[in-house]
C-alpha cells in the first residue's frame, strides 16, 4: 500500500501516477479565496468550516500570497469568515470554539503580513468591514471574556491568550495597531488579573531571595478585557498555566499610546489593591526571573533564586567587560517590563515584597511539556552579537530600582532590621579577585543587597565602551537610598567602606581615561554625583552611620586616596580655568570638593607631625584614625545646600523614547515567539476527543 504523505495542505500518495489531494478543509479555504460566496451553493458551509481541523499554515499562507488588489476582491468573503469565527466562539461545541480560534489568528496574522505597509484602518476594513467593526469586537471580546472566565479547558483558556496576543502585537509599534483602539473600549483587565487569584500565603521577597475584587458590571466599557487579566491572575490554577501570557499581555496593553492618550489599562492598573491579585502577578514574574537566574546558575554553576536575587542578578550579569566572556542567556525584556510597570504604576504593588512565597522552592518537572506554551518564552530577546540589549535590559533593572528606592514604603521594608535576608549575588569573575563561594551568607535587610549590587556593578563595569548612563543611574539609586536614611536616621549596618572605595576607584578610571571619555560624555555629571556621595557622608553620616568608628573610617578613606581627589582637583581646576565647553560643568565639581579638599589640607599636616614627633615611617590605620579623632574639633567645613534633595524619576519627560523602542522590541519577539506549534491543537484535541 502506497506511503501518504501530508504537507502543506497536501495530501498525496507516493505513487507518480496520482494527482496530489487536498484536505477538504483546504478546499474549503480556496472556495474563500474565491470572489463568489461559498455558502451559496453549500448552505451548511461555515457550519462545517468549523468542523474541520484548521490547517494554520496554509491559510496564513494563501492570505500572505496574495497581493493587496487580489486581497481586496474577496473583501466580503473574509469579511464573513472574520464574523462567522465570532458567531462560533459562541457555539457549545469546544471543536468549533477552538478551530475558529485558531482561524482568527490566522486572519489576523495573515492580514496584517500582508497589509504591513498600509494604515489600519484598511487592516481594519479587511477584517471586519468598517460598518460592522464595532460590533464584532465587541462581540469577540464579550466571547473571549466568557471562554477565559467560565470553569473549562485550560488549554481553551491558553488559546484565548494566545488570539490576544496575536491581535496586539501583530505590528511593531503597537500604538499604530488600530484594532487596539477597540480592545480599549472592550476592555479585558480585571479579567487577566483574576484568572491568578492566590489563596495562599506567599512572598515575592522571598522567592527574590530577598524574603474581594470587585468586577465592573457588564454594562461598563472596561468589563472585558481587564476582568480577564484579573482573573487570570488571581486564581491559583490559571496563574501557574496562563499567568505568563497575561502579565506579558498587560504590559504590553499598558503601553498603547499612553503618552498620547488616556489608556484605560494604566488608570485600572494603578488602582489595583486587591491583595491576591497583586500577589499572584508579583508571583508570575518571580516565576520568569527565577527561570533566567536558573539558565545563568546552570553556565555559571551558582546556586540563585527569588524575586529580588532573580532582579539584581539579571542586572549584574547583563554586562561582562571581555567581549569574549558573553553568556548566551535569553534576556525577558517582557517580564522585565511588566514588573516596571506594576512597580512605577500602583504603589499596591510594593507590599508584595513584604510577604512570603512557600510555592517558589516547589520546582517539579512536568510529565509532559504544556503544548500551548512556547520553547522559548514570548517576549524574550535572543543572544546577540553586540550590547544594545543587554543594555536595554540592565538600563530597565535600574530603572525598576529607581522607582522602588523612591518609594517610602519600600524603603522601609528594604531597611527593616527585623526583616532580614540571604542574598546570593552574582559576582563575575576578575583577574584581580577570586570568585567567593558565599557558602554563609549573612543575612541582612535587603537594602544590603542593592547595595552591594550597585557596588558590584561600579568595579566591574569600567570598560572601553563605558556605559555612562547606567552608571549615573546606579549612583543615583545609592544617593536615594541615603537620603531615605538621612531623613528616616536609619543606622544601617553595612560595610560602607567597599562603598567608598568602588567610588573612589571610578574616579580614578574616569581621570585616566579622560580624553577617551570626553569624546563621548560629560564625565563631569558622574563625578560631581560621586562627590557629592561623599558629601552627604561628610555632612550628615552622623545620622544614619552605625557608629562614630565609620564615620571616622570615612575620614581615614578620604585621606588615604588623598592623591585621588588632589588629581581630580587638577584635572577640574584646569578644565574650568579654561574657555572650553566643560568649563561650568567642571566648575561645579571644583566648588564641590571644598569640604573633602578642608579635610585632606587639615589631616594631612597633623599626621606627617604625629609621624615625625614618633619617629614612625608609615603609620598604621588605628593611628591615622587617633589623630583623626584629637582633631575634628578644629576642622571646619562649609555648609553645602541641596545633598539631600533629587530630581524624582519621570517616565514621560526623559524616557519616552527608550519604553517606546524597548515595547517594539518586546512586540517583535512576542510574535516571532508565537509559533504555530504554540496555537496547535494537540491538547485540546484530547480534551475533546468525541463530539457530542
Amino acid at each position: 500500500m502506497a506511503q501518504v504523505e501530508k504537507r502543506g495542505g497536501l495530501l498525496r500518495k507516493s505513487s507518480a501516477s496520482k494527482k496530489p489531494l487536498k484536505e477538504k478543509v483546504v478546499l474549503m479555504y480556496d472556495e474563500i479565496f474565491m470572489m463568489e460566496d461559498p455558502s451559496e451553493c453549500s448552505p451548511r458551509f461555515w457550519e462545517e468550516l468549523f468542523l474541520m481541523k484548521v490547517n494554520l499554515e496554509y491559510l496564513e499562507g494563501k492570505l500572505e500570497s496574495l497581493d493587496g488588489e487580489e486581497l481586496m476582491k474577496i473583501k466580503d468573503n473574509i469579511n464573513c469568515l472574520f464574523q462567522h469565527c465570532i458567531q462560533a466562539l459562541g457555539e457549545e461545541h469546544p471543536i468549533r470554539v477552538v478551530n475558529a480560534l485558531q482561524t482568527l489568528c490566522a486572519l489576523i496574522r495573515g492580514v496584517h503580513q500582508k497589509n504591513k505597509s498600509t494604515s489600519g484602518f484598511d487592516i481594519i476594513n479587511m477584517l471586519m468591514g468598517f460598518d460592522k467593526a464595532e460590533l464584532c469586537m465587541k462581540n469577540l471580546m464579550e466571547s473571549l471574556d466568557s471562554l477565559l472566565c467560565a470553569e473549562g479547558s485550560e488549554s481553551l483558556k491558553s488559546l484565548c491568550l494566545k488570539l490576544l496576543l496575536c491581535l496586539v502585537t501583530v505590528t511593531d509599534n503597537i500604538s499604530q495597531n488600530t484594532i487596539l483602539e477597540y480592545v480599549m473600549i472592550n476592555s479585558i483587565f480585571e479579567a487577566i488579573l483574576q484568572v491568578g487569584r492566590v489563596s495562599d500565603d506567599f512572598s515575592l521577597l522571598d522567592s527574590l531571595s530577598l524574603k474581594n475584587f470587585h468586577l465592573p458590571s457588564q454594562e461598563s466599557g472596561l468589563g472585558y478585557t481587564l476582568c480577564l487579566c484579573l482573573q487570570i491572575l488571581s486564581h491559583p490554577p490559571s496563574r501557574r498555566e496562563h499567568g505568563y501570557d497575561a502579565v506579558v499581555l498587560l504590559a504590553l496593553l499598558v503601553n498603547y499610546r499612553k503618552y498620547e492618550s488616556v489608556n484605560p489599562y494604566i488608570v485600572k492598573l494603578s488602582i489595583v489593591d486587591d491583595e491576591a491579585t497583586l500577589n499572584g502577578m508579583g508571583l508570575v514574574i518571580t516565576q520568569a526571573l527565577s527561570e533566567y537566574n536558573r539558565q545563568y546558575k546552570d553556565k555559571e554553576e551558582e546556586h540563585q533564586s527569588g524575586f529580588f536575587s532573580a532582579l539584581t542578578n539579571m542586572v549584574g550579569s547583563m554586562f561582562i567587560a571581555d567581549a569574549h566572556e558573553k553568556l548566551s542567556v535569553q534576556t525577558n525584556e517582557a517580564i522585565l517590563l511588566a514588573l516596571y510597570e506594576a512597580v512605577h504604576l500602583n504603589r499596591n504593588f510594593i507590599t508584595v515584597l513584604a510577604q512570603s512565597h512557600p510555592e517558589m522552592g516547589l520546582v517539579t518537572a512536568p510529565a509532559s511539556p504544556t503544548p500551548t506554551t512556547p520553547v522559548t518564552p514570548l517576549g524574550t530577546t535572543p543572544p546577540s552579537s553586540d550590547d544594545e540589549h543587554r543594555l536595554h535590559s540592565g538600563k530597565l533593572c535600574l530603572i525598576i530600582l529607581t522607582c522602588i528606592a523612591e518609594d517610602q514604603y519600600a524603603n522601609a521594608f528594604l531597611h527593616d532590621d527585623n526583616m532580614n535576608f540571604r542574598v546570593n549575588l552574582h559576582r563575575m569573575p576578575m583577574r584581580h579577585r577570586k570568585k567567593a563561594a558565599d557558602k554563609n551568607l549573612p543575612c541582612r535587610p535587603l537594602v544590603c543587597a542593592v547595595l552591594d549590587l550597585m557596588v558590584e556593578f561600579i568595579v566591574t563595569h569600567m570598560m572601553k565602551e563605558f556605559p555612562m548612563d547606567l552608571y549615573l543611574r546606579c549612583v543615583q539609586v545609592v544617593h536615594k537610598l541615603l537620603c531615605y536614611q538621612k531623613k528616616c536616621r536609619v543606622r544601617l549596618h553595612y560595610t560602607w567602606r567597599e562603598l567608598w572605595s568602588a567610588l573612589i576607584n571610578l574616579l580614578k578610571f574616569l581621570m585616566s581615561n579622560e580624553t577617551v571619555l570626553l569624546a563621548k560624555h560629560n564625565i563631569f555629571t558622574l563625578a560631581l554625583m560621586i562627590v557629592n556621595l561623599f558629601n552627604m557622608f561628610i555632612t550628615y553620616g552622623d545620622t544614619f552611620l552605625p557608629t562614630p568608628s565609620s564615620y571616622d573610617e570615612l575620614y581615614y578613606e578620604i585621606i588615604r586616596m588623598h592623591q585621588s581627589f588632589d588629581n581630580l582637583y587638577s584635572m577640574v581646576l584646569r578644565l574650568s580655568t579654561n574657555a572650553g565647553q566643560w568649563k561650568e560643568a567642571a566648575s561645579k565639581v571644583t566648588h564641590a570638593l571644598v569640604n573633602i579638599r578642608a579635610i585632606i589640607n587639615h589631616f594631612n599636616p597633623k599626621i606627617e607631625s604625629y609621624a615625625a614627633v614618633n619617629h614612625i615611617s608609615q603609620l598604621s590605620e588605628e593611628q591615622v584614625l587617633e589623630v583623626v579623632r584629637a582633631n575634628y574639633d578644629t576642622l571646619t567645613l562649609k555648609l553645602q545646600d541641596g545633598l539631600d534633595q533629587y530630581e524624582r524619576y519621570s517616565e514621560q519627560h526623559k524616557e519616552a523614547a527608550f519604553f517606546k523602542e524597548l515595547v517594539r522590541s518586546i512586540s517583535t519577539n512576542v510574535r516571532r515567539n508565537l509559533a504555530f506549534h504554540t496555537l496547535s491543537q494537540e491538547a485540546l484535541l484530547k480534551e475533546f476527543s468525541t463530539i457530542s
